[in-house]
This record gives C-alpha cells, structure tokens and sequence, in this order.
C-alpha cells in the first residue's frame, strides 16, 4: 500500500532525554501535534556533565536555551592525570582534550540539559511517562501503536529517539546486533560522595586498557566516578544480572591504590549504577516507512566522542525543519538522511580515529602519553595539533539551514 501525501501531523517521538525533548521543541513550534512516551517515571535528573560545541551550540541559540544552559555551564577548568601508584603526572586544561573553546563550549549536566529542554514544554507537548511501545503497525497512511499500558493510538510519523538500545528501532529495524559496533570497552558510572577535595575538576588513574575517573562539579555536590576497561567480547550474560555486573567490574580493579579500593566498594552500594558497553549504532538508512530514528538510536557515537548529545541536538533541528517544509515525509526523512548523516559519521570517526590521551589501551601508548604530561609545554603543543584541532573541525562541519515557517 502506498501512502498519501497529505502533511503528517501527529507525531509520536519515543524517548525524552536529549534528542527527544529538542525533536518536539522544534515540532510544537512548526505546529505538529506532539506526544512523547518515556518508559522512564520522570525526566531523569543529575548524571555526568556533557558538551554542547560547535553547530549544537548554535541549535540550542536558535531554541532560546542558551541563556538558561549559560547559567547551569558547571565551568570544569582541570584534568589531572596520575599514574598507576596513585602519584600525580600532569594536568591538562578540558578544552586541550576536548577540542572545544573556552568561553564557547558549554558543558553541562546531562539532567540539567533534559530539564532545560523538558519545563518549556511540558504545558505544551504531551508526555506518557512509565509507558513504552509495545507494538507498531504501519499500514502506509498512519502507524498504529499499542503502549505497554494498553493504550492504542494513532500517529501520522512515529520517531525513535530511545538511545543506544532503541526499542523503536528493534521493532522496526530488526534486532539490535547488525548495528551494533563494539568499540572494546565496558564501563561503570556512579555517584559517591565527594570525600576527595575535588572541585571543578576530574582525576584519572590509568592502567593499559583500564581507567578509573574522579570528576567533581562543585565540593558540595556529588563526585561522579567511572570505570572502564577493555574487554573482548560484551559482557552480554551480565546486561540482565547487576551483581554479575559489580563483579565484573570488581575484579579488573584489585588494586590497593589511589582511590580505587573506596570506588570499588561505592560502586557495589551504588543504586544509581551505569552499566554499558562503549559502542557506535551504524544503521544503512535511518527511516523505514513512516518511522524514522534520531540521536543514538541512529547514530551512536560512544562517549569516547564526547559528542553523543550535540548530534542529537543537531539531528532534531535538521528532523523538524525538514518535516516542516516538505509535503511528504518521505522526502523530509531523506532530506534529514542526506544533511545528518555525513556530520554524525565524521563524529563517529572521533572515537574510532586512533590512540586517546583518556583511554591509552597499550603500555607504550600509556609511556607516551605520561612522558608528554611531565612536559606541560610540549603536552599542550601536542594535544592541540593532534586532537584538538580535528575535533574542533568536526564539532562545527555542518552549517544549519534556514527553516524560516518556525513560530
């Protein structure tokens, strides 16, 4: 069956982290009926501070956000590194690691962007939280959804902005293993109490193939910690199991040293455990009928990008405008296609472009990195014409179009 080409209107976004909630900012304000579903109670708060650069930086302007985003930037100015005894090797300004520009780059905590992007919606744009889609039904002129709360509804376009492990994308799409790139490493994130001093700053404690992070936004507040380390193959036998999960991780890091025996034993406490693999989603198109997929459900970047969330808030803007100036959706996916794509790769690349200064996985790579770190002036010379300055370039490589029917 083919579809019509009457405009499509009523739109089901699933996912209210980052590129959903920014997705039905840009629709409410084109005039698109909007529903989200979220299998989450609420937006979900707190978490580790992410990067707004370059072109996203720009999105979040052109939103009105960037004087509230201005005021939650938490302002990180120090990255120390120390060595396997715990001794301290050299510090590094974030922007000399990141790419990014101090007094432009806002960094931000993840929980304080989903609020941003939730408040002035939520009187405008309906939310389904503690729901999820069940089923899909796309018959060519609408989608038939059925939520896990039983609710059965009827959309003109149905987006999957669910993440990395997109429900969305599994109904549509197939199962998640053909798109799944697996970068070699699991991590842990948790909070624990800021027993350490630390203010304004991380502190990594590297091994090869192994990093522990201390990173603090204010001393009141809590310290976000991280574990990582290389592993051949997913732990899948432990996605579905939390104890098997803390044991995993416990066991790569014996050490008595540094702060890793207290990490260790707050990670076990943790009720707010983090538990994932480091990995890209890498999809041959990203639209299927009347179903499309945004942020990390169609392109992953992996943390290790730092750039995960500016995508997603790129890609929003790119969605709504093209849906908002063609008159079929078809054409608007594949304009969106067309646009995102090369920029969301050339931030893949990022992750996947070679050694990291956070992440050295051999003993020489480690050698190397710590031997530039006790020379702060040879360290920042290397860091800004290594990474730095190519980061920088993809961070700004696409330029926003000009959707002008924006209310």
């Amino acid at each position: 069956m083919t579809h019509t080409s009457r405009p499509a209107r009523r739109v089901l976004i699933s996912g209210a982290s980052i590129a959903g909630p920014a997705l039905a900012h840009w629709l409410d304000r084109y005039g698109f009926e909007v529903t989200v579903v979220e299998k989450a109670a609420a937006v979900r708060g707190g978490g580790y501070a992410i990067d707004v650069r370059g072109t996203a930086r720009e999105a979040v302007d052109r939103m009105g956000l960037l004087p509230a985003l201005t005021k939650a930037h938490v302002d990180s100015r120090r990255v120390t590194f120390v060595d396997a005894a715990g001794d301290e090797v050299g510090s590094l300004q974030p922007e000399q690691l990141t790419g990014g520009e101090a007094g432009v780059d806002l960094e931000v905590r993840r929980g304080d962007l989903a609020e941003v992007l939730y408040t002035p919606l939520r009187d405008r744009v309906e939310f389904l939280f503690n729901d999820s889609i069940a089923t899909l039904d796309d018959d060519g002129d609408a989608v038939h959804v059925v939520l896990d709360s039983g609710v059965r509804r009827t959309f003109d376009l149905v987006v999957g902005a669910d993440g990395l492990h997109s429900n969305t994308r599994r109904l549509v799409f197939g199962p998640e293993e053909p798109f799944h790139s697996y970068l070699g490493r699991v991590f842990a994130g948790f909070t624990l109490p800021n027993e350490f001093g630390l203010a304004h700053e991380a502190v990594m404690w590297n091994e090869p193939g192994r990093g522990a992070v201390l990173y603090a936004h204010e001393p009141s507040d809590p310290v976000y910690g991280f574990l990582n380390f290389t592993r051949d193959t997913p732990p899948f036998e432990a996605f579905r199991d939390p104890r098997a999960q803390r044991d995993l991780v416990a066991a790569r890091f014996p050490e008595r040293v540094w702060h890793l025996p207290r990490m260790v034993e707050a990670m076990r406490e943790a009720d707010d455990l983090f538990f994932d693999v480091v990995s890209q989603i890498h999809m041959p198109a990203w639209s299927h009928g009347r179903v499309v997929l945004a942020g990390d459900a169609a392109h992953a970047t992996s943390f290790i990008s730092g750039q995960g969330s500016s995508v997603a808030l790129v890609g929003a803007y790119v969605l709504a405008g093209e849906l908002a100036t063609h008159a079929d959706h078809a054409d608007a996916f594949a304009a969106y296609e067309r646009r995102v794509r090369p920029f969301a790769e050339r931030n893949q690349a990022l992750a996947t472009s070679g050694g990291s200064a956070v992440t050295p996985v051999t003993r020489q790579e480690l050698e190397a990195r710590n031997a530039l770190l006790r020379d702060p002036e040879a360290a920042a010379r290397a860091m800004v014409t290594a990474s730095a300055t190519e980061g920088r370039a993809v961070h700004s490589s696409l330029e926003l179009p000009d959707y002008p029917r924006a209310a």
